[in-house]
């Protein structure tokens, strides 16, 4: 019988799957997948259903993106970070950010080059670098900050390095890179002429005084840098699945190019309402803050309640917590236990690092709050059977 093929066949279930079908068999509450369990602004929605129903966009889009929508995607960079887009060179849209980190890596990485990852990393960049035949140098943050080691960050620039893939806001650490972080990046970016691939979808999910600020914007990047984003977490409609990439036209013709044969278009009425939701105004995403700021509150308040000790994130909807004090085994059994015996699933972090490193996240469960209130509040009556 015919076997499935190598690049595939160390891979196995993801662990958004197994977590799922863990608490789905368990009645358990789902704080694992960063999945709201609520819907996106009615307004949004109703612009989706409009151009469904309007007889104009349910056949393919261009393959780069409307240009309405790649206009506003323009408009928001400039908006927000007064960067300055071509919309018919500078951007295209893509089925998601993970289509959009996966086209960047094979529009410009080739086979053999180095590429740098940030560990804990979010779970397609390795398996994506490969497929293309790329190696990923691993660079670990470490707890309980979560901040980088300079010394180890400038040994792994190396004359073979090709990119770095950058997530900030950091999704599983809810770490916000600081400017000082960002420029240390971007100085050996230059000093080893390396491509920057910025994952920025939490952008507008920063908590308190912390800024987002894309690399782009610092002095030598608009050149080096490619920046993915996308509609899911920002308007709160991940089924959607559409997201866009931006940066030097240089660069983004290599993005395209891949695109072009990975999906070649992302879903056409989804663009004319994201190009209508990327256009509210600054009271929308001061509304967005707030309920977040709120909901994070709730998830602090259980987990630490609970014996765990959590680390609050700076931006996007997760928390780490270290569950030493509760539980002994590592965090895969931590979160097998948490899900049947307790009700509330988790995601296990040792999974978002190689096995080198893998120790560092052992110790920790990580936490998505993007949930109704009153779920929040269960899952800490829930969690607090763990203190008991």
């Amino acid at each position: 019988m015919p076997a499935i093929a190598n690049r595939v066949a160390s891979l196995g279930t993801t662990v958004f799957t197994e977590i799922n079908d863990l608490a789905l068999k368990h009645n358990a509450i789902n704080l694992g997948q960063g999945r709201p369990d609520f819907d996106g602004p009615a307004d949004i929605i109703a612009a989706e259903v409009a151009a469904l129903q309007d007889g104009k966009h349910n056949q393919y889009a261009p393959g780069a993106g409307t240009l309405n929508m790649r206009k506003a995607i323009a408009d928001h960079a400039g908006r927000f970070y007064n960067l300055d887009l071509d919309p018919n060179t500078g951007v295209i849209v893509t089925a998601g950010a993970t289509e959009g980190i996966f086209s960047s890596l094979l529009g410009l990485v080739n086979a053999g080059d180095e590429v740098i990852v940030i560990e804990p990393y979010f779970d397609s960049y390795v398996p994506n670098l490969q497929w293309i035949g790329a190696m990923p140098v691993y660079v670990p943050l470490r707890p309980p900050a979560w901040t980088l080691d300079p010394d180890e960050l400038r040994a792994a620039f190396t004359p073979r390095t090709r990119a770095i893939l950058l997530n900030t806001p950091q999704n599983p650490t809810g770490r916000v890179f600081t400017y000082a972080e960002l420029k240390l990046i971007a100085d050996l970016c230059i000093e080893f002429d390396v491509i920057c691939i910025s994952d920025e979808v939490y952008e507008h999910l920063t908590f308190g005084e912390t800024p987002h600020i894309p690399i782009a914007t610092l002095p030598g990047m608009v050149e080096r840098t490619v920046t993915i984003s996308s509609l899911g977490k920002s308007y709160s409609v991940t089924g959607w699945k559409i997201g866009w990439v931006y940066g030097h036209p240089a660069l983004v013709t290599g993005v395209q190019r891949a695109h072009q044969y990975v999906t070649f278009a992302a879903h056409h009425p989804a663009q004319t309402a994201a190009a209508y939701a990327l256009s509210q105004p600054g009271t929308y995403y001061e509304d967005f803050l707030t309920m977040y700021t709120a909901k994070r509150d709730l998830m602090m308040a259980a987990l630490n309640g609970s014996g765990l000790k959590a680390f609050a994130p700076e931006g996007t909807y997760f928390v780490m917590a270290d569950f030493r004090d509760v539980f002994d085994g590592d965090d895969v059994a931590f979160a097998r236990y948490l899900t049947t015996e307790i009700g509330v699933a988790c995601i296990p972090p040792s999974v978002f690092y190689c096995p080198e490193h893998a120790e560092i996240g052992r110790r920790f469960a990580r936490f998505a709050f993007c949930k109704g209130d009153d779920t929040l509040r269960a899952a800490g009556e829930r969690l607090a059977k763990l203190k008991r």
